[in-house]
């Protein structure tokens, strides 16, 4: 965990660098390359890039929340905390579809020649177009929003693992198959003993990508319903005075990228320990 933390730091030190290096050079030169008058992708006045020191530093301002005032660094992790409530049951969520689609592809071959491609084309389904359809449904039963946001995030999260899942329960050699149907053990049993543990290697990539998609599908979700809890709901609102506040914004995707390393983390811890009493 020290490793990855310093990991962490160490890129934000180099992005950081390179960040200012890029604004120190566009400022030197008109936003042009140095001795051309080809301009440079992105501008490098203050609105389109602060400096850097100027974003860190306005994690410490405060602002406004109800009646209360906070460092803004306090405000985005509250924010991030209920985010990270939806994307959690939408990674458990996706998950477990995920898991239980690939066992019942691996299971009836049919199942798998039917249910793959639209598992496919299922994700070039707009969410922008699909969040606004969860929630209304979701009202007209009663849902509270956090349970629609939570679906939009299982959306996305399910695709990774299924497929993941589906190649890893595959995984077996045709030997290892045969030898555990001449020991008549059941599919469930085969299921169980063999290709589950053959899968691992697949699992917890897959896994490790749904849980940063999750938090993705969480604040699409949260901006495409306007709810006003939650990363998203912060974003929206520091983009609309983004002429005013341009750090802010910049701070919110911070707090955005963070939370996506946090859930990662937390899969790769998961996956250490797993594996580590595997080998035990």
């Amino acid at each position: 965990m020290l490793r990855m933390a310093l990991s962490v730091l160490a890129a934000l030190i180099v992005i950081f660098s390179l960040w200012e290096s890029y604004k120190w050079m566009g400022q030197q030169t008109g936003d042009a390359w140095p001795g051309t008058s080809v301009e440079l992708p992105v501008s490098t006045d203050d609105i389109i890039m602060p400096h850097a020191v100027d974003i860190v530093g306005e994690l410490f301002a405060d602002i406004r929340d109800g009646r209360a005032t906070l460092p803004l660094i306090v405000f985005l992790a509250k924010k991030a905390w209920f985010t990270f409530q939806e994307a959690a049951i939408g990674f458990f969520l996706g998950s477990a579809i995920g898991l239980g689609l690939a066992i019942l592809m691996l299971r009836w071959r049919f199942a798998e020649r039917g249910l793959l491609p639209w598992i496919n084309v299922s994700q070039t389904i707009p969410l922008i177009a699909l969040a606004p359809i969860v929630v209304t449904w979701g009202r007209h039963q009663n849902l509270p929003d956090i349970a629609s946001i939570a679906l939009i995030s299982t959306f996305l999260t399910f695709f990774p693992v299924a497929v993941s899942a589906l190649r890893g329960l595959q995984s077996p050699t045709p030997e290892h198959v045969e030898l555990m149907r001449s020991y008549a053990a059941p599919w469930w049993t085969t299921l169980v003993k063999l290709r589950l543990p053959s899968a691992r290697p697949y699992l917890f990539p897959a896994f490790k990508i749904a849980a940063t998609l999750s938090v993705v599908g969480a604040i699409v979700g949260e901006i495409s319903i306007g709810t006003k809890t939650g990363l998203g709901r912060a974003t929206l609102e520091f983009a609309q005075r983004y002429a005013v506040w341009p750090e802010r914004l910049y701070a919110s995707v911070i707090g955005s990228a963070f939370l996506g390393l946090t859930v990662f983390g937390l899969v790769t811890l998961v996956e250490r320990r797993v594996l580590r009493r595997a080998e035990g």
